[in-house]
């Protein structure tokens, strides 16, 4: 059987939970355990640095003129990574500051990973964390390669 509620009425509901139906309740990860080409992370890191990245060429529209891009090294107790901010997110992204990541994605920039957060994620600024961020497990210095492997069932090279 099936409750049909009455959301004009909000005084006579039962009092619910914040959370709201339907929505998962969000799995924490840490920046160590981030691959490329993956989506859909959240995670709490603390802000170290972050640095304005100029936009190349003169854009024709003056939607694009006012784009701001900042590259942020953010990590958490198991590593760092860099983190594209773009536009409003480059105020939030201040040095110093702790943020929750909701539906973070990775994005691949000349062979590294970039984490990025777009339209369909979010970003809190939240009370700083109390961990120390290990500064010296980098994950945007590991340089990663596309290799296509063919499954033809052949011989493994060098016989």
């Amino acid at each position: 059987m099936s409750t049909i509620t009455n959301k004009t009425a909000p005084s006579q509901q039962p009092q619910q939970s914040n959370a709201k139906p339907g929505l998962r309740k969000p799995v924490f990860t840490k920046v160590e355990l981030l691959k490329p080409e993956t989506s859909g992370h959240t995670l709490v890191a603390k802000v170290l640095t972050s640095n304005p990245v100029l936009q190349k060429g003169r854009s024709v529209s003056q939607h694009l003129r006012q784009t701001r891009i900042s590259e942020c090294l953010i990590g958490d107790e198991t590593g760092t990574i860099l983190f594209t901010a773009r536009n409003d997110q480059v105020d939030l992204l201040k040095p110093g500051t702790t943020v929750i990541l909701r539906n973070a994605r990775i994005d691949m920039f000349k062979g590294s990973m970039r984490l990025a957060v777009d339209k369909w994620g979010r970003i809190e600024v939240t009370e700083p964390a109390n961990f120390v961020v290990k500064e010296d497990n980098n994950l945007s210095l590991v340089e990663y390669e596309l290799v296509n492997v063919q499954e033809d069932g052949g011989a493994p090279p060098g016989s």
